[in-house]
């Protein structure tokens, strides 16, 4: 995975089709609700990131509910921003390990 920064854990897209929707800054922000100086400071912490930088932050719309994850964490468990990029890398993990176990189970 690299190096991390430890302030906030950079979370990176991994697997992006083709077809998939890209939306600017302002779009995200529509979607998820939020303003978008909050979808630049989110950038900033490296919670998400955008797939596209130039000429303009370009981000997959499966970002929303990303969003919507680190905004519960904050808002329902009181979880600080450092906190919710931990959480966040966590969680990715045990889904990549939960997808890992289902294909090996899947060749038995």
């Amino acid at each position: 995975m690299g190096t991390s920064r430890y302030q906030i854990v950079h979370y990176r897209y991994e697997s992006r089709s083709e077809s998939e929707n890209l939306v600017t800054t302002g779009e995200l922000a529509r979607l998820a609700r939020l303003h978008p100086e909050m979808v630049d400071k989110l950038v900033d912490w490296g919670l998400i990131d955008p797939v596209k930088w130039k000429p303009k932050l370009l981000f997959p719309e499966t970002a929303v509910p990303r969003i919507w994850r680190i905004m519960r964490l904050r808002r329902d468990l009181g979880i600080n921003w450092s906190g919710i990029g931990v959480v966040l890398d966590l969680l990715d993990k045990i889904e990549e390990l939960e997808r890992e176990i289902a294909w090996l189970r899947k060749k038995i």
